[in-house]
């Protein structure tokens, strides 16, 4: 929801309250929908657009000259490949010579000259249409987003010495005929530095639109939404004193526009109210009861959640009172990284017991052989009698086998005897 506010006050051109406790309509209360009137804006903002075309087809053209008048845009020259062998890309080429155009490539959407890919057509899709209900849904929103004063500063409007939001004003400015005055009014209300800052910003257009009767851009202002009827809009009222100040636009309440209260599709536009203006949007767009009575069928959106503080409403008391406390996780069994043995002695000794004892024992011949070396002491020889009989007999053995391989067949020559 925007606001529950239920009355607001209505000023005068002096900035004085000329009315209290006028109440305010539901539409003020509808829920803000950003997504819905981004939506409707932009399919609304493409209902102005023309057709154009890139394609330049027409007979007769030309004064009757070269190809009839029957050229397409970027396929006007007799542009031919040059074929393979050349060391150059098979893109097709103007012919000719003694300019820097032959030679160049042609006709492809990515040469310089050549054609767009997909070139536009006039009979392209440019207009689009939206749902009514959608469209005074976003209108709806974006009046409730007009009293919100967060909103409008984060729009970028300065309103901070306003005196109140929604801005509502009296009918007896319907008949201010000056601008000066307008001017002042506004002024005296708060709306100088908002007024300011458009003035500031107006500045030449940049492109052609500058040479097609939209020379000057400025920023956008106050929106004053009047009620005036066609015989006083006939005469030098309200709605011809405020259009020639920078940036301050003027609408009917009857046909509020989504362009202007939400322009860019971000609504929170600073809106200011006439009196009657306010009157008759609660005949336009009724209540969440009874529905709008000169709208047919319509009746304005409901919000999803009276309160959308969702952090406020788990906080609160009355649910922290009802809910079960936050439940643990169990905690699962990590899997244990291996470790590898021949670098970790534990492991290794859980594995293998004897490993390490085994281990103690290597060390401990190594030391007692590095310190025979030392002192000079040769190791006992094993080709002699001490190796034993059976490894000595063996080695005979083999000896002798290989030498009756080298002169007779073994079968023969070789048989092995066991000593005992």
């Amino acid at each position: 929801m925007a606001t529950a506010r239920p009355t607001v006050s209505v000023y005068g051109a002096d900035a004085t309250p000329a009315k209290q406790g006028l109440c305010l309509p539901a539409v003020f209360s509808a829920p803000l929908r950003a997504d819905l009137v981004r939506y409707v804006h932009r399919n609304m903002a493409k209902n102005k657009r023309q057709s154009q075309a890139v394609k330049s087809k027409f007979v007769g053209g030309n004064g009757g000259r070269g190809n009839n008048g029957n050229s397409e845009a970027g396929y006007d020259t007799a542009a031919i490949s040059w074929g393979t062998g050349r060391a150059v890309a098979r893109i097709p080429r103007v012919p000719g010579g003694g300019t820097h155009r032959s030679g160049q490539a042609a006709f492809g959407n990515m040469c310089r000259g050549g054609g767009m890919f997909a070139p536009l057509r006039t009979w392209r899709r440019w207009h689009r249409k939206t749902n009514v209900t959608q469209k005074r849904h976003a209108l709806a929103a974006s009046v409730a987003a007009s009293a919100v004063p967060a909103l409008v500063m984060a729009r970028g409007h300065k309103v901070d010495e306003v005196v109140e939001l929604p801005l509502v004003l009296s009918d007896s400015l319907n008949t201010c005929t000056k601008t000066k005055d307008a001017f002042a009014a506004l002024t005296a209300l708060g709306c100088g530095s908002d007024l300011d800052k458009c003035a500031s910003t107006k500045s030449v257009r940049a492109g052609r639109g500058k040479c097609r009767n939209r020379r000057y851009v400025v920023r956008k202002g106050p929106l004053v939404v009047h009620a005036l009827t066609k015989e006083e809009m006939m005469s030098a009222g309200l709605s011809k004193s405020f259009r020639n100040i920078p940036g301050v636009e003027v609408a009917h309440v009857d046909r509020l526009n989504l362009l202007q209260l939400a322009p860019g599709g971000a609504f929170g536009r600073f809106v200011i109210y006439t009196e009657s203006a306010v009157k008759r949007l609660s005949a336009l767009f009724g209540s969440f009861k009874t529905g709008s009575s000169l709208k047919k069928g319509y009746t304005l959106p409901t919000a999803m959640m009276a309160n959308a503080d969702v952090a406020r409403i788990i906080n609160s008391d009355e649910v922290q009172s009802a809910v079960e406390m936050a439940k643990e996780a169990p905690q699962t069994k990590t899997c244990r990284m291996r470790k590898n043995p021949l670098k970790n002695q534990s492991v290794l000794g859980r594995m293998c017991p004897y490993a390490l004892k085994a281990k103690k024992v290597r060390k401990v011949l190594q030391a007692a052989r590095i310190k025979s070396k030392a002192e000079g002491v040769k190791r006992a020889s094993t080709k002699s009698g001490a190796a034993g009989t059976k490894k000595t007999a063996l080695r005979k053995s083999s000896v002798a086998y290989h030498k009756a391989l080298q002169g007779e067949h073994p079968s023969e020559a070789f048989v092995f005897k066991k000593e005992t």
